[in-house]
């Protein structure tokens, strides 16, 4: 049940650990549809995407499905990033150094696959250590993901929350993102707010504690 809505800002403005969703988030692409563009299987990848995000399909189901459809190769990620290199969400930068500036540790936390992450984490200067994908593993039958990375599959990013609690996160931890992935994450997060400045999904705007349009929402209600 979502949380009452003066209590959903007031976490907010004394969280000390915020989690980004990536895909339709932190970047207005969804890697994996950028990667399936390259590969000349958008369409058909696109609609699995919407079925997972919507809550519609297994995460874990889903990306299976769409690795098969693309089959990747390392040289065509590699090519693939070379021409569409991975974009920000308008006022990401922003908000993730006004951050940075009081002291809240900022997290990384995607199901999207870690050559697609890395660049913008690197833009928004969130280290590695903070940075929590999926894994593409190359093998003699094709390419998988990584079973060992909770954001792998469904229920993964509470996982998350709790390694990172267990490792001495600062409270209110907070979760930010566009999909019904990022609402699992409450509990244990403390709390989850639907992100919509890239794409609005209706389930999620209805479940979130509290829904946002844009990164400078969330930037001015840090001070009220």
């Amino acid at each position: 049940m979502p949380l009452d809505s003066a209590l959903a800002r007031a976490l907010w403005q004394r969280a000390r650990t915020v989690c980004f969703d990536v895909d339709s988030t932190v970047s207005p692409d969804e890697g994996i549809d950028v990667l399936a563009a390259h590969a000349g299987v958008a369409d058909e990848v696109a609609a699995l995407t919407r079925a997972a995000m919507g809550g519609a399909q297994r995460f874990e189901d889903s990306i299976a499905a769409r690795l098969g459809l693309i089959r990747p190769t390392e040289a065509m990620i590699a090519a693939c990033l070379g021409v569409h290199p991975p974009r920000l969400t308008e006022g990401a930068a922003s908000l993730v150094a006004a951050l940075h500036r009081r002291g809240v540790a900022v997290h990384l936390v995607s199901g999207g696959f870690e050559p697609f992450v890395a660049p913008l984490a690197a833009a928004l200067g969130v280290p590695l250590e903070r940075v929590h994908t999926n894994r593409f593993v190359f093998g003699e039958s094709g390419v998988s993901t990584d079973p060992l990375r909770p954001t792998s599959r469904s229920g993964g990013k509470p996982v998350v929350m709790e390694q990172l609690l267990a490792a001495g996160a600062g409270r209110p931890l907070v979760m930010v993102g566009d999909g019904m992935t990022d609402l699992e994450a409450r509990p244990p997060a403390d709390l989850a707010v639907g992100f919509g400045g890239v794409v609005v999904r209706e389930r999620v705007r209805a479940e979130a504690d509290w829904f946002v349009t844009s990164f400078a929402a969330l930037e001015a209600a840090l001070d009220g």
